[in-house]
């Protein structure tokens, strides 16, 4: 079987309803770019038909299937560590990044970087459904926290759209530890801290009313970023 040259991994949590259509507009969108890829989907427990609806929309999806709810750092380190192409591309199951901007990302990386990120952050980002006020705030506060405490220099650490070069992805997330949402802080933590290369790109965006990142989940997040230090105090995320 030969290495398709783009994965997309797809973490799930009860997506019966929306993926086979998430599905088709990825699949559109990588036919019209005619490079042979692979989709991974990660079905992180579901309660509902997430693995069945995945497994109906053909030969090139891979459908791997957790027993319990681990969390999505969990299914999106399952899912890349899993993949099998040159490029790895993370996007969430709502699209709330269209897949269509998958090229903004993929010259960044032709420019030399290891790991390119979608920012709404940024001049030139375009949102066209914003969050409710408080968690625009919640957000805005966390990322001032991430740059002052864990990654410098990066508007947007938490845009669910990211595409890592394959030998980068392996290492990062083979030595990923959060299974929660802060997931993205820390493998972007280590990237940093291994000498990769990150760039971060504006990105069209829609906001997913039906978003299941809760305030609880939220103020968790805080915490995993002192995680994250104690981590790489202990050498957990050297070489």
């Amino acid at each position: 079987m030969s290495t398709p040259e783009l994965s997309v991994v797809i973490p799930a949590y009860d997506e019966a309803e929306r993926l086979p259509r998430t599905l088709a507009q990825v699949a559109a969108c990588l036919a019209r770019w005619g490079h042979p890829y692979e989709i991974v989907v990660v079905d992180d427990g579901s309660r509902d038909g997430t693995a069945e609806r995945g497994r109906e929309a053909g030969a090139l999806v891979t459908v791997l299937r957790n027993d319990t709810n681990r969390g999505k750092g969990h299914a999106v380190r399952r899912g890349v560590l899993a993949s099998r192409g040159s490029r790895i591309l993370m996007t969430d199951a709502d699209l709330s990044t269209p897949i269509d901007e998958l090229p903004r990302l993929a010259a960044r990386m032709d420019a030399g970087y290891d790991v390119v990120i979608a920012s709404r952050a940024l001049p030139g980002s375009n949102i066209e459904v914003r969050q409710p006020w408080y968690r625009e705030n919640m957000g805005r506060l966390f990322n001032l926290a991430v740059r002052l405490l864990v990654v410098g220099g990066l508007r947007d650490t938490q845009c669910g759209f990211k595409l890592f070069a394959r030998e980068p992805a392996r290492a990062i997330f083979s030595a990923c530890r959060l299974d929660g949402f802060c997931f993205d802080v820390e493998a972007l933590f280590i990237a940093r801290r291994r000498g990769y290369r990150v760039a971060e790109v504006p990105v069209t965006w829609r906001n997913d009313a039906a978003s299941r990142v809760g305030n609880w989940k939220g103020f968790l997040a805080f915490l995993d970023l002192a995680r994250i230090r104690g981590n790489d105090a202990r050498g957990l995320y050297r070489l």
